[in-house]
Parts: structure tokens; C-alpha cells; sequence
């Protein structure tokens, strides 16, 4: 109890000036990663890890590791259950935008979240990370029929994940990737009627119960790399004429002025025999990202390496970062620079580039503020492992009138998994895959307690659940697109997690 902090009397005090206070132990982490923490404090119940592997101090400071989480929220279907423990709390009725509501009514999903996060009122403490607690999981794309019915529901739903899923953090791990480390922070939450000097102790309390947790042996066993990988067969959920016909039926559309782009995709399943923390360790091997996330759900997971944001608000400024335009890297410097300028050359990559960056000029606009919506960075090369991008930075400040979660329903889904016009483009994408889409094309992150929002595009991931994986992947189709080479396109961008999987699998048996 003598390292954490606030202090007792420090936590009575600021208990004046709200009902969740951050109580913290910080440790060095030079002997700790947050897959071994992961390991160590994992429970049979939810649990998460963000990470990231690739990037600055802008892009991924800070790792953060959690389980035991004080509730969920969920909605499948248009019914949202608040859970706290193992007990329904509440259940609302969701009737979409712009109805009269009654009672146990919501227009959406995140009306919940921002409801159950509403009752928690933080008290500012220094020296802490952007996120310190809240809710945290991911918007699945048929969040859209929600905000905006005139997108028709796919009459087909293969996999049955819920639409929206967050979970209450209010205690995590928080790695510092440049100050080497490690914040348990246990939110010591004051209910009408409760002693704070109590909630101090059993915040105290858990902290202690961490700290015993991480100072156990390491289950770590190391795994070798196989010479050679199993080629895995996956199966599509389209056959390829019906996907090559949607491609032509596209350029239709096209070209009698309906759309300028629609992004189509399909999605790869296989059975697969490893842990979800298995798959989260080769994929986190063989792609690793900006955005590297492994959420564990009662009978199904998340295993993701985004490398693009879906939208960010810190302190009220809003980020958004589109990308398009791709080439691999380079065997040499001279390559990769040469690769660089063909691509920055490319008037086809730049169109399209230029496209999505008004379209998230156009989303983010509807709730920052008049004036307040500049491009930075414009059409800059990041590079990451495999691929170089092109990259826009826009930025904005989010108007009073407005909340993060108004953001998301604005900017909601990217442009770049959509397409443009995006309602439209949304309509199309219904017709071709006639199936939900899932948390592909949506977002993973958190709402925090005191009011920011992080989270990356639902790219480059994998479900896993009963026994199967399930990856899909698609790409943006144009007036002059070639339907044999878009099919390739999302075969390709399929590659590094289908190979992320079967060396799951090989770690699984060694």
C-alpha cells in the first residue's frame, strides 16, 4: 500500500471532487512485456490486449493489458443489455435515428455506452496516460443500419457477433514504451453511501493482488519458427464469377454517375487449432502494427494489426489519419526509395487518395467546429514492415454541441472501407455481399472515463470463434478496374494473417 498512489487522505480529498479516482503502483518494466503481464493476469473472463509494435511515440506510447472488467455492454440485434457482474442490469430497445423515443428506447448502441460511462465522474490526476479506464471493445460495420436506415440490412448474418460489445475497464495495466514502465491503475469507484477510506482499501487491495500475479514464475516456453509453413485452405463466402460479376456490375454504377468508388471485399474461413493469444503472437510476429489488439469475448475473439486510425479525440482535438495508395518495400534503400516515387507518381493512387481525404474532411466537419478542419501532412510516405502507405493527417476541434461518440457516428464506417458517395457506396455493398460484414469494416478502441476516444479501423484481422477463423479483406473498385486483379487484391491482403494462423498453429503444437 506504501507505492501506490494517491495516498489515503489524498483520496478522501479529491473523493470532493468526484466518484472515481485512479489509484496506481508504477513499476519498471524492463523484465516485463505486455504479453507476459497478459499471461500472468488473464482470467476466464474478458480480457484485452492493445499494443503497439510499430511506430513513434505519436502513433503507440503506451501498451495496455486488462481482464476482470466491472461490465459489458452489448447489442445484438436492436436489443442492448448493460451487465454488470453476471446480471442484467438494463436493457434497451434500440429504434434507430431520428424517431421519437420512449422509455428503454436508444437511437443506437453507443447511446448505452455513453449512458453507463455518464454515471462515473473522474477526478483528473497527473502524470497519467491518455487512458486510465472505460469502455473499451469494438463497433461492428452493421452499426451503420442505425445511423443511417436507408443502408439496407444483408438479408444473410454468417456470423452472429454482437453489433456493438464494450467492456467497463476500470482496472488495467499501462505500459510506457519510452519510460520502460509499468502503471497498474485499479479506479476506485465511490457509490452513493460508500466510505471512501473503504474503496481506498480495496482498490489498494487489488493493486496488491496484481502485483502477486505479476511476480509469479513466467509460463513463457520458447517456440521455434518452422523452415516451411502448411499452406492452409481457406474458403471463401463468394464464389469468384459472383465476385468478378459484382466488380463489372460496379463500374456500372460507375459510370452512370452513382458512385465514384465502392469497396468490395469477400471473407476467407478455415478451422483453425490454436489459442487466440497464440494467433495474437504470430500475427503480432509476422505484421506488426500501429494498432495491435487481442480481445477475448465469451465464445469468440478479435485478433488484429491495423496499421490506420479510425479517428482519435484527445482533449477535444480530433484526429484522422486516411490511408491509400500501397507498394511493398523494398530488398535495398534504393528500391524501397524508388518504390516510394513510383508510388507518390501514381496519378491513379493519388486520385483515390485525394478522394478519401475530402471524404474525412467532409466526416469530421459535421461536429468540429467552422474553420477549425485542416489537412496536415498531406500525402507523406509511412512505412511499416512489408508495405510503404500513403498518409494524410486531418485534424479538428470537436464543437461543444458535440460528443467522441457523435464522431464516431459521423466518420462512421472509414471512407476507406466504404467508398464514396458513402451511403450510396454502403447501399452497393449490401446488394454484392448480401451477409453482415461483422466487426470487419468497423472499429476497435475505447471511450475513456474522462471523455477521449482512440480507435483503429477493423482491418487485417481475424475472428476466431467455434473452432474457426475468419478473415476478410476487400478493396477500393473504380471506373477502370480490372475484375481479375481486384479478386487478387483481397487475396493478397489475406496473406499475412492466413500465414499468421498456420504459424499459430505450428506454436500450438511444439
Amino acid at each position: 500500500m506504501e507505492f501506490c498512489r494517491p495516498t489515503k487522505d489524498e483520496f478522501c480529498r479529491l473523493a470532493e471532487q468526484g466518484n472515481l479516482i485512479p489509484v496506481t503502483r508504477r513499476l519498471l518494466a524492463d523484465q516485463e512485456t505486455p504479453l507476459t503481464a497478459y499471461r500472468k493476469i488473464r482470467g476466464k473472463g474478458e480480457s484485452f490486449l492493445f499494443e503497439s509494435v510499430e511506430g513513434g511515440e505519436h502513433l503507440g506510447r503506451y501498451s495496455f493489458v486488462g481482464c476482470n472488467p466491472r461490465g459489458m455492454i452489448r447489442q445484438v440485434g436492436d436489443t442492448v443489455e448493460w451487465i454488470e457482474g453476471s446480471q442484467v442490469r438494463e436493457t434497451y430497445k434500440v429504434v434507430g435515428r431520428g424517431g421519437a423515443k420512449s422509455e428503454g428506447q436508444v437511437c443506437d448502441g453507443l447511446e448505452v455506452v455513453e449512458k453507463v460511462l455518464a454515471n462515473y465522474k473522474p477526478v483528473d490526476v497527473d502524470g497519467l496516460p491518455r487512458f486510465t479506464g472505460g469502455a473499451l471493445g469494438f463497433v461492428g460495420h452493421e452499426f451503420i443500419h442505425d445511423i443511417e436506415p436507408v443502408v439496407p440490412r444483408p438479408p444473410e448474418d454468417e456470423l452472429g457477433t454482437p453489433t456493438i460489445c464494450f467492456i467497463i475497464a476500470d482496472q488495467l495495466l499501462v505500459f510506457d514504451r519510452v519510460a520502460q514502465t509499468l502503471t497498474i491503475i485499479v479506479n476506485g469507484i465511490i457509490g452513493p453511501g460508500d466510505s471512501s477510506a473503504e474503496v481506498y482499501e480495496a482498490a489498494t487491495n487489488e493493486v496488491d493482488r496484481i502485483v502477486a500475479m505479476l511476480e509469479q514464475p513466467s509460463e513463457y516456453k520458447p517456440v521455434s519458427f518452422p523452415d516451411e509453413l502448411p499452406e492452409k485452405e481457406f474458403q471463401s463466402n463468394q464464389a469468384k464469377d459472383r465476385f468478378l460479376k459484382n466488380v463489372g456490375k460496379a463500374k456500372e454504377y460507375i459510370n452512370a454517375g452513382d458512385i465514384i468508388q465502392v469497396v468490395g471485399s469477400q471473407r476467407f474461413s478455415a478451422p483453425v487449432d490454436a489459442s487466440p493469444l497464440d494467433v495474437y503472437r504470430a500475427v503480432r510476429s509476422i505484421n506488426p502494427s500501429p494498432y495491435m489488439f487481442l480481445l477475448e469475448f465469451e465464445g469468440y475473439s478479435l485478433v488484429g494489426a491495423s496499421p490506420e486510425i479510425h479517428v482519435r479525440c484527445e482533449d477535444r482535438r480530433v484526429e484522422i489519419r486516411p490511408i491509400a495508395g500501397t507498394r511493398p518495400r523494398g530488398r535495398n534503400a534504393e528500391e524501397d526509395l524508388a518504390l516510394e516515387k513510383e508510388l507518390l507518381a501514381d496519378p491513379k493512387e493519388r486520385a483515390e487518395h485525394v478522394m478519401l481525404v475530402d471524404l474525412a474532411r467532409n466526416d469530421i466537419g459535421r461536429v468540429c467546429d467552422f474553420g477549425s478542419v485542416e489537412v496536415k501532412d498531406l500525402m507523406i510516405i509511412e512505412r511499416y514492415s512489408h508495405v510503404m502507405h500513403i498518409v494524410t493527417q486531418v485534424e479538428g476541434n470537436l464543437t461543444e454541441e458535440h460528443t467522441p461518440y457523435d464522431l464516431i457516428r459521423a466518420t462512421f464506417p472509414a471512407g476507406t472501407l466504404s467508398g464514396a458517395p458513402k451511403i450510396r457506396a454502403m447501399q452497393i455493398i449490401s446488394e454484392f455481399e448480401q451477409t453482415t460484414r461483422g466487426p470487419y469494416g468497423g472499429c476497435v478502441g475505447y471511450f475513456s472515463f474522462n471523455g477521449n476516444l482512440d480507435c483503429c479501423i477493423t482491418i487485417r484481422t481475424a475472428l476466431l470463434k467455434d473452432g474457426k477463423a475468419y478473415v476478410q479483406a476487400g478493396g477500393g473498385w473504380v471506373a477502370d478496374s480490372v475484375p481479375e486483379s481486384e479478386f487478387q487484391e483481397t487475396v493478397n491482403k489475406s496473406k499475412a494473417m492466413i500465414k499468421a494462423l498456420a504459424l499459430a498453429e505450428s506454436f500450438s503444437s511444439q
